[in-house]
């Protein structure tokens, strides 16, 4: 038995140490590949040892934060490697959220340090980040300890922070929900059938996002190879999978969209696919059976959260009879269902969705409350984690989602709050009330739509959109906004949603 099988075998062990022993035994292996080179285990484990050792020399302590804010590439790879090896909580940020947000959230988690890439550093230049810059693409060597240089070695617990990753927001700081290395080892455990070892996965989402760690972690712990794309793109993602052989990969719902819809999808030689994956937004039943029937390889939906709880998963290549589901929990993974009064659901009733796993988060970053605001017990005291969606099991234990509980909004994958563009449409002089809810897409899945009621002095509308989304993350942007005499509200004040959904946004945006 290897060395790196050993560990994977065991209750508990670390991800740098992995790939050290990958270095040691399959080190001329492509480990991660990008847009410009590709490196092996031996050279992205010196690259990690240098890094880590630096991040020492500067101070950084044991479960200290540090923060990255760029785009998909080796060297981020080596950053992320790099800061658990030094006992630092890695912490990565969306280079699409705003600059104020980005410096809201370096500040938030105390790093203080910042890996950024030339073009997050142009778009930073005006704010006054707390914490040292570190540029990943042309002074990382020069920063990097000598080549050979090893760190001190630290001692990792289970329950130790392993990232922080941000949830969407505008108004005041997101939350960070910390993740623990006992979580992250689950993840890379779980996937003893799933080939990793021999895997060549296609990483086309940021690595921000747990959606994209889910699959990124689980590769690099089993010693196969991970292509990066920078920035997605149907047609070139298909060459790259054809040119790398691909085995392996994690697509949001819309990515599947649109790479089936591509006119000449059918002439890419997807033939070395095994398995891929999909999670972060609804996946349409239709969508699930076209890939099945046109895509090479086992296709599994996973429904879950960042936060944890639990997850399931829909062979949808076994199960094409359960394509409107989302499965049933992964083993080792319990999920309820409650009502409004936090009590258990008959079965085959609906009712909100609770989760306990190995996979939960240790909680909200330096907020306590929000926090408990997140967790169930039973009445054996176990902890749960609330999902904020409503379902119902079938009669073969079979997830079926009915609604979201909060106003989510996803598009593209990502979640977008509408209570936070809300809070940044209400500071506008010229909007007395406000709304956001999601409307259909047929480019991402979903985008938020704005209704508003103006005051007398208010400008145009138009005017209101452009300074509105001046102040939003790429991602949360108003694609439109309805001005409206005033907004539909029940007997208690509360705004009607699904009215202005229905009577406004029938139609795909």
């Amino acid at each position: 038995m290897s060395e790196a099988t050993e560990m994977l075998a065991g209750e508990f062990g670390l991800l740098s140490d992995l790939i050290a022993a990958h270095a040691r035994e399959r080190g001329t292996r492509t480990a991660v590949a990008d847009d410009v080179r590709a490196i092996d285990y031996a050279t992205l484990d010196r690259g990690m040892d240098r890094l880590a050792a630096a991040l020492q020399r500067e101070g950084i302590a044991q479960g200290q934060a540090v923060a990255i804010v760029a785009s998909p590439s080796v060297e981020y790879t080596i950053a992320f490697g790099g800061i658990l090896r030094a006992g630092g909580v890695v912490t990565p940020i969306a280079p699409s959220a705003t600059p104020a947000q980005i410096a809201a959230m370096i500040a938030d988690c105390g790093a203080s340090i910042v890996f950024l890439d030339e073009a997050n550093t142009r778009a930073l230049s005006e704010e006054r980040l707390s914490a040292r810059i570190v540029r990943l693409d042309n002074d990382l060597d020069a920063w990097l300890a000598p080549d050979g240089e090893k760190p001190e070695p630290v001692s990792i617990a289970p329950g130790d922070g392993f990232n922080i990753i941000y949830s969407s927001g505008t108004t005041g700081t997101p939350k960070g929900i910390v993740q623990s290395h006992a979580m992250r080892w689950a993840h890379i455990h779980r996937n003893t059938t799933a080939g990793y070892d021999e895997a060549v996965t296609m990483i086309a989402t940021p690595l921000y996002s747990n959606t994209t760690l889910v699959s990124f972690l689980p590769t690099l712990g089993w010693g196969g190879t991970v292509v990066l794309m920078s920035r997605f793109d149907a047609r070139r993602y298909l060459e790259l999978a054809e040119q790398h052989r691909a085995t392996h990969t994690m697509l949001v719902p819309v990515q599947y969209q649109r790479l089936m819809a591509l006119p000449d999808f059918d002439r890419f030689d997807l033939s070395s696919f095994k398995l891929k994956t999909c999670t972060s937004a609804p996946f349409s039943a239709g969508l699930k059976a076209d890939v099945v029937r046109r895509w090479p390889g086992l296709l599994i939906e996973y429904y879950g959260m960042t936060e944890g709880g639990a997850s399931c998963g829909l062979n949808a290549t076994q199960f094409p009879d359960k394509l409107h589901t989302v499965g049933p929990p992964l083993p080792g993974h319990e999920m309820k269902l409650i009502d409004e009064d936090g009590h258990e659901v008959a079965p085959g009733e609906m009712g909100e969705v609770v989760g306990r796993s190995p996979t939960m988060m240790s909680g909200y970053h330096g907020r306590a409350e929000a926090s408990r605001d997140a967790e169930w017990f039973d009445s054996d005291g176990r902890r749960f984690i609330r999902h904020g969606d409503v379902g119902r099991f079938d009669a073969d234990g079979f997830l079926i989602l009915m609604d979201r509980k909060k106003d989510l909004i996803i598009s593209g994958g990502y979640n977008i709050y509408p209570s936070d563009l809300e809070a940044v449409l209400l500071r506008h002089p010229g909007v007395a009330d406000a709304t956001v809810v999601g409307a259909p897409s047929e480019a991402w899945g979903e985008t938020p739509v704005g209704f508003y009621v103006a005051r007398d002095d208010a400008p145009a509308r138009e005017e209101i959109l452009a300074a509105v989304n001046a102040q939003l993350g790429k991602t949360q942007r108003l694609s439109a906004l309805y001005a409206l005499p005033e907004l539909p509200r029940s007997a208690i004040g509360k705004v009607l949603k699904r009215e202005l959904r229905d009577r406004y946004l029938t139609v795909p945006a």
